[in-house]
């Protein structure tokens, strides 16, 4: 704590939402070790981490979007649905140029890339906990242009144009989810599911399920070996 005119002013809140005890760790004590913050709670699954949320008040959450179960998306729109003043900051693994603005658009004030490093991430922390943005300079063009009309065609790649839960289901089809086991992930229906898989072949062109699941395999792929 600081003494500042008098007063004693309090450590920042943090919460870490990642299913990777490593990761947790190295950013908690990465956290620790910087003055006036404080990780005050770590969760492993969207559902601990709102439960965290409530019981913790931070004043900042640090999201993986690939948590088990329910995605770190959902989680970014539950927080900010509940608590739109509180500040959050994704951390993940994939390519910023899918996820970026689907993360931002659901509540997040910040994206940054695991490989990034902790000094960016420090940066990234108190950034968004002075109120700012924190994002690459590319996605922050591309928001930009989007915001302002310039990009009529908002993209060449026709998997950025699916909605949040379609882009959801596409992913866990690419994983070799099935229909059944999808629904249950996602706490759907298998109609619902198929409605969705229905929509994915129509947006992205594809005539058939299989074709479906081979366009969704091999997208899985280069974002792996983009991320790599």
């Amino acid at each position: 704590m600081k003494e500042t005119g008098g007063k004693t002013s309090q450590p920042k809140k943090i919460l870490i939402v990642d299913d990777h005890a490593l990761v947790s760790e190295g950013i908690a004590q990465l956290i620790g070790a910087k003055s006036g913050l404080t990780v005050c709670g770590t969760a492993a699954t969207a559902h601990q981490g709102f439960d965290m949320v409530a019981k913790t008040k931070p004043d900042l959450v640090i999201v993986d979007l690939s948590l088990p179960g329910k995605s770190g998306l959902e989680l970014i729109k539950d927080i900010h649905a509940t608590y739109p003043e509180m500040a959050i900051l994704t951390l993940s693994m994939h390519e910023e140029s899918m996820y970026a603005e689907r993360a931002l658009r659901a509540g997040a004030r910040g994206y940054l890339m695991k490989s990034e490093g902790g000094q960016r991430l420090l940066e990234g922390i108190q950034r968004v906990l002075e109120g700012g943005m924190f994002v690459s300079e590319s996605v922050a063009t591309r928001v930009l242009e989007r915001f302002s009309g310039r990009r009529a065609n908002p993209s060449l790649n026709p998997v950025e144009t699916l909605s949040d839960r379609e882009f959801e289901v596409f992913q866990l089809i690419g994983r070799g989810l099935g229909t059944r086991q999808i629904a249950e992930q996602l706490h759907l229906s298998i109609k619902t599911v198929e409605a969705y898989r229905g929509s994915l072949k129509e947006k992205l062109k594809l005539a058939s399920g299989p074709e479906l699941v081979h366009y969704a395999i091999s997208w899985q792929q280069s974002q792996a070996l983009r991320s790599a």
